[in-house]
């Protein structure tokens, strides 16, 4: 696992932590003010799973995209088209299905925004020391 994560931009790691923050934060204060609370959960937490999903998923497109300069543009096109294809079949199944919160699940896919103004935040508290010693050594 340690060895995947190595492979992973860290980018991509923080917009993970800045997702499962959100997460925690919706989960323990708004819980509290809906009737459906497994439901509102269940929802928000798969949107949450969704959202690090596509943020993992928009990384490798854009990663792999720019290395074939020649099909970028179609490539990323391509991928960003199947993205919100598969973003649009979940909350279809979500609606359809019955027991996760489709409105929770966007709440918790709108965490990925969040998460993107969160991230030179975290960047900043999470690399404190290296950024120490680079001052040090100036």
């Amino acid at each position: 696992m340690k060895g995947i994560l190595g492979r992973i931009d860290e980018t991509v790691r923080e917009l993970w932590a800045g997702l499962l923050i959100w997460g925690a934060a919706w989960q323990l204060i708004v819980v509290w003010f809906v009737k459906d609370r497994p439901g509102f959960s269940l929802g928000l937490w798969i949107g949450v799973a969704m959202a690090a999903a596509g943020a993992y998923h928009m990384w490798w497109a854009l990663d792999a995209g720019l290395s074939d300069a020649g099909s970028a543009q179609g490539f990323i096109r391509k991928h960003a088209f199947l993205r919100y294809a598969c973003i649009v079949a979940a909350f279809a199944v979500m609606m359809l299905w019955g027991p996760a919160n489709p409105l929770a699940a966007f709440a918790g896919y709108i965490g990925l925004k969040a998460a993107a103004y969160m991230q030179p935040f975290l960047h900043k508290r999470l690399h404190r020391k290296k950024m120490e010693e680079k001052e040090v050594n100036l």
